[in-house]
């Protein structure tokens, strides 16, 4: 659903990477060649169904991406997708509606984007790539006038889920949503089976998302195809932690 005319996003930049909005199908494909190095050769997600070194799904079209290229090499080295009311309602759902039952919040869908599909590649992972992408989110927000971020947000499996059952147990202590803003995951984790104990690192995109003023909006689910434990995320831009925000907002 690209439009050649829609320049919402004007391009920001750092003295080596440059932010701006994806305007045709081929930077569209660019962020998909670098999620799925991220995804499936990284992580070991399976992308089943997807072209061979590409991760695409039936959302990509609906979407807007966000590119963050590097200056010297023309590489993009960093993406994020949104997908906004409108969007979603063409497609026919968030994509986070594939993962979790999210009813509670179909007051809010006039007001929601959605963003997804985060990943930066490694060799840029020294908070700069992921500065621009957040500052372009918050633009867009801004401008458009959306009153409600959501999202889904990773831990990893790889021990069976024990770090994924202490985050989300050190998180609802503080940062659960209220009742009215409730989800319900369409793949439990079997958290009382799992030690919640570990003092497991927070990922930096969850810590980014606290610091911003998210809530997690109930019990995590998991997501066999990427091995993670995915906890939705819902952040109401009126409540949102302006100091830290306007980090994101003045990064040029």
């Amino acid at each position: 659903m690209l439009r050649e005319d829609y320049c919402l996003l004007a391009e920001r930049k750092t003295p080596h990477l440059r932010l701006a909005m994806a305007r045709n199908i081929e930077e569209v494909r660019e962020a998909q060649r670098l999620r799925y190095q991220v995804f499936s050769e990284e992580m070991g997600a399976c992308l089943s169904g997807t072209e061979p070194g590409v991760d695409k799904d039936q959302f990509d079209a609906y979407c807007e991406h966000l590119l963050v290229r590097d200056h010297a090499t023309g590489a993009v080295v960093g993406t994020y997708r949104l997908l906004n009311p409108k969007m979603a309602q063409r497609v026919g759902a968030y994509y986070a509606e594939t993962q979790f039952d999210l009813t509670r919040l179909s007051q809010l869908n006039e007001g929601m984007v959605e963003v997804g599909r985060a990943c930066v590649h490694p060799n840029y992972r020294n908070g700069a790539s992921i500065g621009l992408l957040w500052s372009g989110v918050l633009q867009y927000m801004q401008q458009m006038d959306y009153k409600y971020l959501i999202g889904c947000a990773s831990i990893t499996m790889q021990d069976g889920g024990h770090a994924a059952a202490s985050i989300y147990r050190r998180l609802c202590q503080e940062h659960m949503s209220p009742r009215e803003w409730r989800v319900f995951p369409r793949n439990r984790l079997p958290l009382e089976s799992l030690n919640s104990t570990l003092n497991a690192a927070l990922p930096p995109l969850i810590k980014g998302y606290m610091r911003l003023g998210c809530f997690i909006c109930g019990e995590p689910t998991w997501d066999p195809d990427f091995n993670t434990a995915d906890l939705f995320m819902l952040l109401p831009l009126s409540l949102m932690n302006k100091r830290y925000a306007r980090h994101f907002l003045d990064h040029t």
